[in-house]
């Protein structure tokens, strides 16, 4: 069974990367006839369900979505964090620059407009300016202060200075709450850690059966009321500790799996 599972999904995510490259492709085409670039946020979300889809996950998601654009700080466990995400509001995203040099996924991280970041190449200052520059615009960006992925269980330590862009732009921070669930326990199989490479994790993930994804968004956070970069991270992990908390304690999930306490866009509440 899982050997047809996969053979059917595998498909359907190369038709799904395929019809995603041309769709770029025919945007970056589009711009030499215009003299303002096509806004890709409308393109982008639909690419971020599809893919959703095809990695067979089930998404619910709890909170209110910030009323202006927003830094967006999340716990990251996985590569897929990106696609559920990008589905529940347009957002740029900041990525380790590893994931620019991946085929096919990283040239479409370009076309998306992703911020990069090398880890211990001391650029983090570089990026928060970049990110400054995107909120002032009127952009949304999300970042993982976490600086890598965790299995999932819990929350690694936060390092706070990329958060306070928010403060010197006067954006506010939208903690969010990412977790994966299977057969009502956390899912082994999504975390993307170690020496694992994104081939045989997209396997594995393709082989399985749907995965639960719960993403929790907090109360926004307004970064010129901390006193300090140390306060605001330990403040925005105390928001995405307890929802993960909340997530594997099962508060989200009744006995027919339908989601509770869904206040986003009904449209997003659950990804078909």
């Amino acid at each position: 069974m899982e050997w047809i599972r996969l053979t059917g999904r595998l498909g359907g995510f190369a038709v799904f990367l395929i019809g995603t490259c041309a769709l770029a492709i025919v945007l970056r085409l589009a711009d030499i006839f215009r003299a303002k670039p096509v806004d890709r946020s409308p393109w982008s979300a639909i690419c971020f369900r599809r893919a959703c889809q095809c990695l067979g996950f089930r998404v619910y998601v709890h909170g209110h979505l910030a009323e202006s654009n927003a830094l967006y700080v999340a716990n990251h466990i996985s590569w897929s964090d990106i696609p559920v995400l990008g589905a529940i509001t347009p957002m740029r995203f900041l990525s380790k620059a590893e994931v620019g040099a991946w085929p096919v996924i990283g040239w479409l991280a370009h076309q998306a407009g992703t911020l990069f970041i090398e880890r211990g190449n001391g650029q983090a200052r570089r990026v928060k300016t970049q990110i400054s520059a995107c909120l002032e615009a009127g952009e949304s960006v999300l970042v993982f202060p976490e600086g890598t992925t965790s299995t999932g269980v819990t929350v690694l330590p936060i390092h706070g200075l990329l958060l306070t862009a928010a403060k010197t732009t006067g954006r506010p921070i939208q903690p969010v709450t990412i977790g994966y669930r299977r057969d009502c326990r956390p899912d082994s199989l999504a975390p993307f850690i170690g020496d694992d490479s994104f081939h045989h994790h997209l396997i594995r993930l393709l082989k399985q059966k749907p995965i639960r994804v719960d993403v929790v968004i907090h109360a926004a956070v307004d970064a010129r009321k901390t006193e300090s970069t140390q306060q605001l991270a330990a403040l925005v992990h105390q928001h995405i500790s307890a929802g993960l908390q909340r997530i594997h304690a099962g508060e989200f999930e009744t006995a027919s799996g339908a989601a509770i306490n869904t206040t986003v866009d009904p449209g997003l509440s659950r990804l078909p």
